[in-house]
């Protein structure tokens, strides 16, 4: 009996060594999804506008294009507050000196509340933005607004900074 004890022990340990050598198989490594391209309607006389930045200058904060920066909201507001006017008037600066530029002000808003909430929300934010930078020279003609509510978070977590970082207009440069 002793004997047929042993004879297992010593198959367990044959099985769990044979296993552990064989171990898992590589993983291939994901790639990128494409990135959407920007399509056009000439045939019909509409234009649509590509959701992509164009600006060579990269991102800096948010999904702003540098050297802008993006302006922040006060929870369920659509005011810019006191402490974020220096951060319009830099953008204000910057599209004054820059004549050629023209951007999207996209809204967002933090997850709390309904989706149709938020896009409303999203859209009031964008269009505050857009008509701060208007009343500081800035044509209105060359900014278009957007609302994403919701729809893109930069952080995901369930706290006041994540909710903060995620109520906010960007400014992204379309030309």
């Amino acid at each position: 009996m002793r004997g047929n004890k042993t004879l297992y022990l010593v198959a367990a340990l044959l099985m769990a060594f044979s296993l552990g050598l064989t171990g898992c198989g590589k993983k291939t490594a994901k790639t990128a999804p494409e990135r959407p391209v920007a399509q056009t309607q000439e045939d019909s006389g509409m234009m649509t506008e590509s959701l992509e930045s164009t600006g060579d200058s990269g991102v800096m904060e948010g999904r702003t294009s540098g050297p802008m920066v993006p302006v922040y909201f006060a929870f369920d507001s659509s005011s810019i507050d006191g402490d974020q006017v220096p951060r319009i008037e830099t953008n204000a600066d910057f599209l004054k000196g820059n004549q050629d530029v023209t951007i999207r002000v996209e809204g967002n808003c933090d997850p709390r509340g309904t989706k149709e909430y938020n896009l409303a929300l999203g859209e009031r934010r964008a269009q505050s933005a857009k008509n701060y930078l208007a009343s500081l020279g800035v044509g209105a003609e060359r900014m278009t607004t957007i609302s994403f509510g919701e729809e893109k978070l930069l952080l995901f977590g369930h706290d006041e900074i994540s909710w903060a970082q995620n109520r906010r207009a960007d400014f992204v440069i379309t030309k």
